[in-house]
């Protein structure tokens, strides 16, 4: 019988999966952070629920303990940079990763990003822990949508767009 995956092995296998990209943000004034999911699906439509996976050792997991609220938006063509940032590429941190786009505040005065294909207005409805991670489980707000932007993807280690 062969050894156990290694956590590597499990990483590199992943990378055949395609990721929708999204950002999550949350936090506010210098306090303010964010984080890039590809993780991100439907938990249910009625009542409307999101569902994320975030890493417990992320800058944002324990903003969103201490906020309770989040945006979530979906990255479309054009986000490439914004994801970057959002990822931490150059050692982008914190409300610097805000920096380059447009933001409007919602209704519980998490951001958005504007143009984003979709973006919703969450309420932390609950975090369920699991090793390394926690299920971040958004009770959506409000809905914001801006048709034809196509959209940013994540495969075999690059993002890549739809139009």
């Amino acid at each position: 019988m062969a050894e156990e995956p290694t956590g590597k092995d499990f990483r590199d296998a992943m990378r055949a999966f395609v990721g929708n990209c999204s950002v999550i943000t949350v936090g506010d004034g210098d306090e303010a952070s964010g984080l890039v999911v590809t993780s991100a699906i439907s938990l249910s439509a009625d009542p409307p629920r999101l569902l994320a996976c975030v890493n417990r050792t992320a800058s944002s997991h324990p903003l969103l303990v201490k906020y309770g609220r989040f945006g979530w938006s979906s990255l479309g063509a054009a986000h490439q940079a914004v994801a970057e940032r959002f990822s931490g590429f150059g050692g982008v941190k914190g409300a610097a990763r805000y920096d380059g786009a447009e933001w409007e505040t919602a209704v519980t005065g998490a951001r958005l990003l504007k143009g984003a294909p979709a973006a919703f207005d969450c309420t932390v409805e609950e975090m369920i822990d699991r090793d390394t991670h926690s299920i971040l489980i958004g009770r959506v707000q409000a809905i914001r949508t801006a048709p034809d932007t196509g959209a940013l993807i994540y495969w075999n280690g690059a993002y890549r767009t739809i139009d």
